[in-house]
């Protein structure tokens, strides 16, 4: 008896996500109800450049990152979730990014701002990320990064300078030779 009302109770919620219109939107992957940024790039000169970021979060390992740290290096921050189609996109020549450039210092932080531990794993073993991910289920970082400059959309990349403030912000995919040389040009400024 009760294997027969598990498996009716199976087919009963099998049949109401099918026909679920957010389910199958879900899975159809368009981006509809979903706030996508443009691609549009806004640097910031340094004369008018707010003051550093601030603030704390927890990687996925458990270790903590402070932004209090950043001062030094140039810094990447990319706001990402696993089923974000724009973040799928762009995951590889994040990671490429990363590789050509960590030897000159530049640090790079996913910040997750919706998945559990096991689904943002999934996604950085899929897309061979081997940066760290903030874990921002709680939007701490996004407030606080919303006092400098709003990410406004899922993805959005931040390059902060050495002094640890936003000197450039891409909203939506990051295209690989923009945010390459934006990288360059915040390592090139004293």
């Amino acid at each position: 008896m009760l294997a027969a009302s598990g498996a009716a109770l199976t087919l009963a919620l099998a049949a109401c996500t099918s026909k679920d219109p957010l389910a199958q939107q879900a899975n159809a992957g368009d981006n509809k109800n979903y706030i996508a940024g443009d691609g549009s790039v806004t640097e910031y000169a340094a004369a008018v450049r707010t003051a550093p970021v601030d603030f704390t979060g927890k990687l996925f390992d458990g270790a903590t990152v402070d932004a209090a740290n950043f001062p030094g290096g140039v810094t990447i921050l990319n706001f990402w979730y696993a089923a974000c189609a724009p973040c799928r996109l762009e995951a590889p020549d994040l990671q490429a990014l990363y590789t050509e450039f960590s030897a000159q210092g530049v640090k790079f932080y996913g910040v997750n701002v919706r998945d559990e531990k096991a689904t943002a794993e999934a996604f950085e073993r899929n897309f061979k990320l081997t940066y760290p991910s903030i874990i921002d289920k709680d939007g701490g970082v996004l407030l606080a990064l919303s006092k400098v400059v709003p990410p406004q959309a899922v993805p959005t990349t931040l390059v902060l300078d050495k002094q640890g403030r936003v000197s450039a912000r891409i909203l939506g995919t990051a295209e690989k030779g923009t945010l390459k040389a934006l990288i360059t040009s915040a390592l090139a400024e004293q």
